[in-house]
């Protein structure tokens, strides 16, 4: 059995390094995990007043979710905290009241950043927000990744050894994560 992944990537630059980190988690995945980016780029910033009658982009947001087993955030750190474009995409993602589509659905939180602690306290500023939204978390290992081009290349290639085995290691734990909650919670 396949399983569908939908990761949202942090960043919206075009030469981000959270893409590149992306990019190398899915190379080194199990095979039975399928990916499918869930882009964040174009959504309006979200008001409740959208409540009522949501536009295309946060329609198809929710969708993409929905089509998921499991999501994967992969995120920078922006003054200490997550980038406004991801926090945005969890709030049009999590209403309206009673439509949270994260509730109940395996995630799990990994990013890069070029500093020595990786980004270790934006991630925990998003998992306060998915424990807010009722997503079921992998919360271990933990992987605050420092990124360098001693250890990543172009396309996800990665050249350190112990950083390619612990992201091999991290991406089977995710699968295990997610096949455990969906044994206990199947999404519909």
């Amino acid at each position: 059995m396949a399983y569908k992944v939908g990761y949202f990537v942090g960043s919206l630059s075009s030469t981000s390094i959270n893409r590149s980190l992306s990019e190398a988690l899915i190379r080194l995945a199990p095979d039975d995990l399928q990916f499918t980016e869930i882009p964040i780029g174009t959504l309006p910033l979200y008001s409740p007043d959208y409540d009522s009658n949501y536009p295309p982009e946060a329609l198809a947001l929710k969708e993409s979710i929905a089509a998921s087993d499991a999501v994967l955030f992969v995120t920078p750190e922006y003054n200490r905290s997550i980038p406004g474009a991801l926090k945005n995409a969890i709030d049009w993602a999590s209403r309206p009241w009673g439509q949270n589509s994260f509730h109940h659905i395996p995630a799990a939180v990994i990013g890069a950043s070029i500093g020595a602690i990786g980004t270790a306290v934006a991630q925990q500023s998003l998992r306060g927000v998915l424990s807010f939204c009722n997503a079921r978390q992998m919360t271990s290992p933990e992987a605050y990744i420092q990124f360098g081009p001693e250890r990543f290349g172009p396309g996800g290639e990665i050249f350190d050894e112990s950083t390619a085995q612990f992201l091999s290691m991290f991406m089977a734990e995710f699968r295990e994560h997610l096949v455990r909650v969906l044994t206990v919670i199947p999404r519909n």
